[in-house]
């Protein structure tokens, strides 16, 4: 069986084309600068030179009907044919409250989609997009929508209610939804195969460090709180954002600067995190080289940084009431041994030590001592099988 994941962004699509009987990738690729002058494509295939496509000026039907001609062609693609295709899963930012899982594509799905527009101006339109191109492109294929807030519909209204008047909840459906729900799912389930242990018994805290950032507590399995909220910009210190803050900081900085509300908050998601910090950019890498050469703007940086992750380390092991294991995952939790030490040096208390050498490895590997009381992991996540993974059980109708 072969699955077509489909990411589409506001001026991008990432694609994996997967062979389900195996779980191999086929092929992947993204297309960049959609909607604008010098749209291209690069699509990678397993031992074999990247292709890089020019493509003028294409929207997102165009570009994803460029990728399946690629897919297609006798020399760069992988197919015979898109009748190959078997079935297409989207990576789908915002389902609100509507969706507690992922979900076959139908009518009603793509208007619950379009009512949740509001919570997600940047990601659901683009998502829609890309459904309505497969409509048009393969009509006969079933689609499949696979939700980042989906994970954390388990939250309990403990920690998804902020403390404002409940009517705006009522109302507006003001509360947390979480983000990278795909990611922290994946990688928690990974962690209890990796401790041969049930999922159900687990008492698991999941970091997902990328340029976006979030952590999750999950319980037996089920997302019981998560640093992200109402949107993607509450939580942990990230490569643009600058998580949380005093809210008065907003209209402090609009009087000051004369901006209005949404000119502060543009600062606070894309001038601010890392990038704000270090003065020097948002991409750890730079930020560690520039650490360990003693610059202090990096240092000022990476600390901060590396403190908010263990603060919700600490809060969710008491949401939690202990913690058997912690995961780090995506680009910076896979990749950065100075993180993990930073983070995990504030541990201690809870009995944690980690593995020096352990450390600095890369893959899937524990970084704990046999002696930590709490097992601590890099596991890399793979957000495109977990969407295949549910693409193939919902298209087949198990």
């Amino acid at each position: 069986m072969k699955v077509f994941i489909l990411n589409c962004g506001s001026s991008s699509v990432k694609y994996q084309l997967l062979d389900m009987d195996n779980e191999s990738v086929l092929a992947k690729g993204q297309v960049e600068r959609v909607g604008i002058d010098g749209t291209f494509l690069v699509h990678k295939r397993p031992g074999a030179a990247d292709y890089r496509v020019e493509l003028g000026k294409a929207d997102h039907k165009e570009s994803i009907s460029r990728v399946l001609e690629v897919l297609a062609d006798p020399t760069y693609g992988v197919l015979k044919s898109t009748k190959e295709i078997n079935a297409v899963g989207h990576r789908v930012v915002h389902a609100g409250e509507k969706f507690s899982g992922s979900v076959r594509i139908t009518p009603e799905v793509k208007e619950a989609l379009r009512e949740c527009i509001d919570l997600a101006p940047l990601h659901n339109p683009p998502n829609l997009q890309g459904i309505a191109a497969i409509d048009a492109l393969l009509p006969d294929v079933p689609q499949v929508g696979v939700f980042d807030t989906a994970f954390h519909a388990t939250l309990p209204q403990k920690a998804f209610l902020y403390g404002i008047p409940y009517e705006y909840y009522r109302k507006y459906k003001i509360r947390r939804y979480g983000f990278h729900g795909t990611s922290h799912k994946f990688v928690s389930e990974r962690a209890a195969e990796l401790l041969k242990r049930p999922l159900s018994e687990l008492k698991i805290i999941t970091c997902h460090l990328g340029n976006g950032a979030s952590i999750t507590a999950v319980q037996g399995g089920q997302s019981v709180d998560t640093s992200m909220g109402f949107t993607p910009l509450e939580g942990l210190i990230m490569g643009t954002r600058s998580g949380d803050i005093d809210p008065a900081i907003i209209e402090y900085i609009g009087a000051k600067e004369g901006l209005d509300a949404g000119g502060v908050i543009n600062i606070l998601n894309k001038k601010s995190g890392i990038l704000g910090l270090s003065e020097i950019g948002s991409d750890m890498r730079d930020i560690e080289d520039a650490y360990f050469r003693g610059d202090e703007n990096a240092k000022r940086a990476l600390e901060a940084y590396c403190y908010r992750v263990a603060k919700y380390i600490g809060a969710y092991t008491a949401a939690m009431n202990g913690v058997d294991c912690i995961v780090f995952t995506a680009g910076v939790g896979e990749n950065a041994p100075i993180v993990r030490k930073l983070v995990c040096d504030y541990l201690g208390y809870l009995g944690v030590e980690l593995d020096a050498a352990e450390n600095e490895k890369r893959g899937e590997h524990e970084i704990s001592t046999a002696a930590s009381k709490v097992r601590v992991w890099v596991i890399p996540t793979n957000e495109e099988l977990a969407i295949a993974r549910d693409t193939k059980r919902l298209a087949l109708g198990n």
